[in-house]
C-alpha cells in the first residue's frame, strides 16, 4: 500500500508550488519502479481554486481526502489581507483541517505555515515560512517560535517549509524519513534537483552586500568535512582559512546561513545518519568518526535534531542486508548525505 499524501488546495495557490508534493514524490520508487507515494490534490468542496496567477485550477477530490490521508500537505497560498490582520481562518478552512487524523503528518510549504499557527497546530513548537513574512508569523503567534534561517523545520508529526524551492528540500527530506538516503537521491536525481542544499534561507534574505567579498570560505568547509572525525574549533577553521575568526564568522555566515560549529555539527550528525543506515558500525565507533567523542553527545544530538535514539534511527532506516551477502565482507561507506536544514 503506497503511503497516501493528500495536498490541499486553497484560493490564492501558487501553482508552481502546488505541483511539488507530486513532482517529487511520484518520484521516490522501489527499484522495480513501483511509487512509494500516491498523491491526491483536493480543494474544499472540490471547487475550482482561483490561483495567484491569472487562472484557476480544476481538481477532482474535496476535502474528505484529508481523512484517509498518511501526510496532508498545505499548498503554498497567499496568506491574505484579513489572516494577515487577525490571524484567524474561514471557518471552512478551519473545518477542514479539523478533519485531519490525530496521527496524520501535517505539512505546510511556505506561507501555510499561518494557517497551521492559527489553527494552534504550531503552538508552542519551532516553525519557518518565506523569510519576508516571518516578522509577521511571529507578531501574529507569538507562542510560535519562528525560526527564518532555516529552509525547513521539522518537528515530528508537523512539518513546515521557507519559501519558494524549500518545499522540494521538505518533500525530498520526508522521502528520506520514510526510505532511506538511497531512495531519496534517486528522486532528486530524476528530478534533477539537489538531494540536499547547504545552509538556509538566510542566505537569500535581502541585505546589503558586505564589500569584503573577495575571498570564500567555500575551501575551508571542504577541509573541515575531510576531517569530521578530527577535533575542529572555530578558531582552526579561521586559522586554515587565514582570517581573524570574527571575519571568517561573518562571512560564512553569509554564505552558508548558519554558524561554522552549528554547520560542522550538522555535517558531523548528518554523517553519522548515513553510517546508521548503511553500516553495522557500532554507534561508539559512529560518534569517534564523526566527531562527537562517545556515544552520549551523539545520542544527545540524535534527540535534539532528529528525535531519535541513533539504535532506534538505524531500526527504522537500515536497509535489509542484500540476500547471499557474506557477514566477513567489510562495510563501507558513501560520501555524506546531508540532513535536514536546522
Amino acid at each position: 500500500m503506497p503511503h497516501r499524501v493528500a495536498v490541499l488546495a486553497l484560493d490564492g495557490v501558487l501553482p508552481l508550488d502546488l505541483g511539488i508534493p507530486a513532482r517529487v514524490f511520484n518520484e521516490a520508487c522501489e527499484p522495480d519502479g513501483t511509487r512509494l507515494y500516491s498523491v491526491t490534490t483536493c480543494s474544499l468542496g472540490g471547487r475550482p481554486v482561483r490561483t495567484h496567477e491569472d487562472y484557476r485550477l480544476v481538481v477532482d477530490h474535496d476535502e474528505s481526502a484529508l481523512e484517509s490521508a498518511d501526510t496532508v500537505v498545505l499548498a503554498t497560498q497567499e496568506p491574505g489581507e484579513h489572516l494577515l490582520a487577525t490571524g484567524a481562518i474561514p471557518e471552512e478552512v478551519a473545518a477542514a483541517l479539523a478533519r485531519i487524523g490525530p496521527r496524520t503528518r501535517i505539512v505546510s510549504l511556505c506561507t501555510s505555515a499561518f494557517l497551521l499557527a492559527a489553527a494552534g497546530l504550531l503552538n508552542g513548537r519551532r516553525a519557518t515560512t518565506h523569510w519576508a513574512l516571518c516578522d509577521a508569523l511571529a507578531r501574529l503567534f507569538p507562542e510560535v517560535e519562528v525560526d527564518p534561517d532555516v529552509l525547513f523545520v521539522d518537528n515530528g508529526r508537523i512539518l513546515t517549509s521557507a519559501g519558494g524551492a524549500a518545499g522540494i528540500d521538505l518533500c525530498l527530506h520526508l522521502v528520506r524519513l520514510d526510505h532511506g538516503a538511497a531512495v531519496a537521491s534517486a528522486a532528486a536525481r530524476r528530478c534533477v534537483v539537489a538531494p540536499w542544499r547547504e545552509g538556509g534561507q538566510a542566505q537569500f534574505i535581502e541585505h546589503p552586500v558586505p564589500p569584503d567579498t573577495d575571498r570564500s570560505t567555500s575551501a575551508t568547509r571542504q577541509w573541515a568535512l575531510d576531517r569530521l572525525a578530527e577535533p575542529i574549533t572555530l578558531e582552526d577553521m579561521a586559522r586554515h582559512a587565514h582570517m581573524s575568526v570574527r571575519t571568517f564568522t561573518r562571512r560564512f555566515r553569509g554564505e552558508v546561513g548558519s554558524s561554522p560549529l552549528k554547520w560542522l555539527a550538522r555535517r558531523r550528525l548528518a554523517h553519522a545518519r548515513l553510517l546508521l543506515e548503511s553500516t553495522d558500525l557500532p554507534v561508539a565507533r559512529i560518534a569517534a568518526a564523526c566527531g562527537f567523542g562517545d556515544p552520549v553527545a551523539l545520542r544527545k544530538h540524535f534527540y535534539t535534531y532528529v528525535g531519535l535514539s541513533p539504535l532506534a534511527y538505524r531500526r527504522a532506516h537500515h536497509a535489509p542486508e542484500p540476500a547471499g551477502a557474506r557477514a566477513s565482507e567489510p562495510q563501507t561507506a558513501r560520501a555524506p548525505e546531508p540532513m535536514t536544514a536546522r
